[in-house]
């Protein structure tokens, strides 16, 4: 009953909402959000589901294309002073912020250059505490550093060159909103967002509904026709997935993701190809995405818990490495969705990723035999136990890994925590082999490399194994000043290739997005961000 109610407020609301003829067949985009959505305030973009919502409401400067090209948004050009230290953007002035009773007669009004100086500044302002902070910490001096030198003339100071600082500037955290609403609403624009997306904020129940209608004021066009082609969005949040996949099998969902769980059997052979039961019933689509999943492994010495760790000696850590068969595991436990990380901790989809030029581990029994043979633990024999720190959410997976490693005599105890737990002992220093995820905030490696500099030590920063090493330091901050593509990238593949030979992570497997659609939806591009983008959707 209280679903049927919902969905005839919905229903009310896309068309009492909408100014086209009401008697038209609405375009209605349903998918459902398994977790709690956080926020829709770009300042907190922290997770998946707040991201994709956000994406849809809000535009920034510059956006990514499916290749992870940096290409014009709200900034139609711009341009890089001689000592790549002060970007100057250049505004578009056919974009307006959505309708709000806030802005004068109800109507949004034009973005300025001023609104971006506004909404930078939010990021590292203490006292909003955004998520993203880190965005800017390092690169830029103070909130002097973001300068509206007209209304279409917007303009960044650097305090060092940073070359991936326009791949930065496509996260979520770097939207721009209107600085009358965010002070009317405070803390509570989470659940009142106005932007200048392809769709605009009309209701949220929380865990229960969210309703996003389409822009009719906005401004891209592809081939001429205005988008969004669709005329609203529905979101349900049921957190049973496999609740979640009936629904979509019965077509009251036109797009699913996450192919898991007790169902993904159901859906896809072990070679990854969809299943016969269910061949041309739904499209199901695969692309690289920017995650490594990996083990960690604490190797400062410094640290008490290290001190008498077995893990300490880099030989027992290579032959972790080479005693676990990755593309088994992909295979079996995860129907080959994803690919095995046999080369660095930079992940296949990256700009810049060769597998040829980065040497990691492939699986060698033998070798990580001989391996623990020299560090003194023949077969295994001799080693105290180790414990390995995992989640609640991949029990299998860690199941198998302990499994490999008693092959080679390793006794593995397995310590399951809650994510949240987990995160906090990491980002403590207090678990000395864990299992990890780092999925790519921007597209370049350096998002990835700068988990092992020295400088983002806990509790300041990312580099949750404790890896420090001048020569690594010294190419990061070299990597800094080459604005050279390919000459980057061999700073990229040297300092993966260090990371690799300390072998203070083990890196798993490379990840994979998967999506379903109903075979009525086109336009829904794949890319390796893992980006929801649904304004050239179209649903017959």
């Amino acid at each position: 009953m209280i679903k049927n109610i919902f969905w005839i407020l919905f229903l009310f609301i896309v068309v009492a909402c909408n100014n086209s003829n009401p008697n038209s067949e609405k375009k209605v985009f349903n998918l459902n959000i398994d977790q709690s959505l956080t926020s829709m305030d770009p300042a907190f973009a922290r997770n998946q589901n707040a991201v994709w919502m956000i994406n849809q409401i809000f535009n920034g400067l510059v956006q990514v294309d499916t290749n992870l090209n940096s290409v014009p948004c709200i900034a139609k050009t711009w341009q890089t002073s001689a000592d790549r230290l002060t970007y100057t953007f250049n505004l578009r002035d056919d974009v307006y912020f959505h309708d709000d009773p806030l802005f004068k007669n109800g109507k949004g009004r034009k973005v300025i250059a001023a609104d971006f100086a506004y909404s930078f500044n939010r990021i590292i302002d203490p006292k909003v505490g955004s998520s993203g902070g880190w965005i800017f910490s390092d690169k830029v001096k103070d909130r002097n550093s973001f300068r509206a030198l007209n209304d279409t003339t917007f303009q960044v100071k650097l305090v060092k060159p940073f070359p991936a600082f326009l791949s930065l500037l496509t996260a979520q955290y770097c939207s721009v909103v209107p600085k009358e609403v965010v002070e009317h609403y405070g803390k509570d624009f989470r659940s009142h967002p106005v932007g200048t997306g392809p769709f605009k904020f009309k209701y949220w129940k929380e865990d229960e509904i969210l309703v996003l209608l389409k822009n009719e004021n906005y401004w891209e066009k592809e081939n001429k026709v205005q988008l969004p082609y669709l005329d609203a969005v529905k979101v349900t949040f049921i957190n049973d997935k496999q609740s979640a996949f009936m629904n979509f099998i019965k077509k009251e969902l036109d797009f699913f993701d996450k192919v898991d769980g007790s169902y993904r059997d159901d859906i896809l052979t072990k070679s990854g190809k969809m299943t016969r039961k269910y061949q041309g019933k739904f499209q199901l689509k695969k692309g690289d995405y920017l995650c490594t999943e990996y083990l960690g492994i604490l190797v400062d010495t410094t640290k008490a818990i290290v001190k008498n760790s077995p893990l300490r000696d880099k030989r027992v850590r290579q032959a972790i490495n080479y005693a676990i068969d990755k593309k088994k595991l992909i295979k079996y436990l995860r129907n080959s969705i994803g690919s095995a990380a046999s080369s660095g901790f930079v992940p296949a989809g990256m700009p810049g990723f060769d597998s040829a030029a980065v040497k990691g581990y492939s699986y060698n029994p033998k070798k990580a035999a001989a391996l623990l043979s020299a560090a003194g633990y023949p077969n295994g024999k001799g080693m105290p136990t180790i414990t390995l720190s995992a989640s609640t959410t991949s029990r299998d997976l860690i199941e198998f890994i302990q499994g490999e490693l008693n092959d080679i005599g390793l006794n593995v105890k397995v310590d399951v925590n809650p994510s949240a737990s987990l995160r906090d002992l990491m980002s403590k220093n207090e678990v000395t082999f864990f299992r990890g995820s780092w999925i790519a905030d921007y597209p370049d490696a350096e998002n990835y490399l700068s988990v092992f500099y020295s400088k983002n030590r806990v509790p300041f920063g990312p580099n949750y194994t404790g890896y420090f090493n001048d020569d690594f330091d010294k190419l990061f901050e070299q990597s800094y000043y080459e604005y050279d593509a390919e000459k980057r990238y061999a700073l990229y593949h040297q300092m993966d290739n260090m990371i690799m030979e300390n072998a203070s992570v083990v890196p798993i497997y490379y990840d994979q997005s998967v999506v379903m659609l109903q075979n009525n939806i086109s336009g829904y591009p794949m890319n390796p961000l893992n980006l929801m983008i649904l304004k050239k959707v179209k649903k017959q």
